[in-house]
């Protein structure tokens, strides 16, 4: 009974989650439920008899949770068995010229040289990603025809054996995207869309919690392990096989919503490219922030100049989780980003810091706070080449422009301020 309420409740976990998977679940049913009714409608069985199960076994095997996962298995098995089938009748036809003898023999070297070619393009990396399945169904459905065309005599009997196989084989597929497309449907690029902006946020959490739980009044308190931001980022650094899997996904799909035919989702891998970086320096601050040693350090520090590092690289962490919030709200609402008012921030956050850590007055034993300073540089760094990169999608996808009116006060620095003056940017 305990195993089974646990599997219960995970079920049901499973289903809270995404409810999406539910739907699927059923339009999975429909589908099969529709292509049966050629076994079970006596004019339709007979218009293709046995070959009706093609149909069932087509959904079972096409049937993916996104719309463009079914949409590229169906188009590769479809395209794959019609090539598939009409080279099998042509080798079948020239294996007949050879007489009845070196027929088998010519049917073997025509099977050995494409089953070998076809297996050997699997492992390029364009083909691999976008065309694999549609070659194991083209390796399939050709040894299939090659080989069973050796006991068919009447050539007749054999093209209509292809006819029905293709014929249902597409009505599996049409079925699948009908229900795929249609009922409620999932796509892939939109799904890709959000985990970009979702990731971006991850990264905006762990830099706010950085920055007002380390490096803000709760300095030097209790231990960082316990801090929830500190697993904010960690789906980002294994995103990467399931962007690209959404990525290929979605340049099969129709257009949709705010998504053509030629959005450029090569872009969004970039700026996921860019947000595991910034992810990976992320977990090297951490890494050394957690450390017994950094602590020991803390305590041998002056008040006053913990103060000022902490100030600053709480400001740093601070304007560069507004960035990136900024960044992410920019793809979820597909506009023009307008993050300059924090760029003026975190350049002058992260000048005042260096000319901290160059100063003379500032012992040896601050080398583990500026070892620490400096990591945090370096997930400083990441956010302009983030933010570019999240521009370059804004103009490659035709971003709607944002219209948003900023005001600007300009006043002197004080002394204890780095040189300059401090500009206030509010929306």
């Amino acid at each position: 009974m305990a195993k089974v309420v646990g599997l219960a409740k995970k079920v049901k976990k499973i289903g809270e989650d995404d409810p999406r998977r539910v739907v699927h679940s059923f339009k999975v049913g429909l589908a099969l439920s529709l292509v049966s009714l050629y076994y079970y409608i006596s004019p339709l069985f007979n218009s293709f008899g046995t070959s009706a199960i093609w149909a069932v076994l087509t959904v079972v095997v096409v049937m993916e949770y996104t719309a463009g996962g079914t949409l590229s298995k169906g188009l590769n098995r479809t395209f794959a068995t019609l090539l598939a089938g009409a080279l099998g009748v042509g080798a079948h036809q020239i294996a007949i010229l050879s007489g009845e003898k070196g027929e088998p023999f010519l049917l073997g070297v025509f099977v050995f040289l494409l089953a070998a070619a076809a297996t050997f393009s699997r492992f390029i990396p364009e083909i691999k990603a976008s065309y694999d399945y549609g070659v194991t169904i083209f390796i399939l459905t050709f040894s299939l025809v090659a080989v069973s065309s050796d006991r068919t005599v009447d050539a007749y009997e054999l093209l209509q054996l292809a006819y029905q196989r293709f014929s249902t084989i597409a009505i599996g597929v049409a079925v699948c995207l009908l229900t795929s497309t249609f009922i409620c449907p999932v796509w892939a690029g939109e799904d890709l869309h959000k985990l970009v902006a979702s990731n971006l946020e991850k990264l905006a959490s762990f830099l706010e919690g950085l920055g007002e739980e380390y490096f803000g009044e709760k300095v030097g308190g209790e231990t960082m392990e316990s801090k929830c931001f500190l697993r904010a980022y960690n789906s980002v650094l294994n995103s990467k096989s399931n962007m690209e899997s959404l990525a290929n996904l979605a340049r099969w799909e129709p257009r949709h919503g705010h998504f053509g035919f030629l959005h450029p989702w090569k872009q969004y891998l970039k700026v996921g490219a860019l947000s595991r970086q910034c992810a990976y320096s992320m977990e090297a601050l951490m890494s050394h922030i957690t450390s017994n040693e950094r602590t020991q350090v803390c305590a041998k520090m002056k008040p006053e100049i913990r103060k000022m590092i902490t100030s600053t690289c709480k400001e740093m962490s601070i304007e560069c989780s507004k960035a990136l919030k900024d960044l992410a709200a920019t793809i979820r609402t597909m506009t023009t980003p307008a993050v300059c008012r924090h760029n003026i921030a975190i350049a002058a956050a992260t000048t005042k810091l260096k000319v901290l850590l160059s100063e003379e007055s500032i012992p040896s034993k601050m080398l583990e706070t500026a070892i620490m300073a400096s990591l945090l540089s370096q997930v400083v760094q990441c956010i302009p080449q983030i933010a570019a990169s999240v521009e370059e999608l804004a103009q490659l996808a035709k971003f709607k422009e944002c219209k948003t009116l900023h005001k600007a006060t300009v006043k002197p620095s004080t002394e204890e301020e780095s040189p300059g003056v401090v500009i206030n940017v509010m929306e």
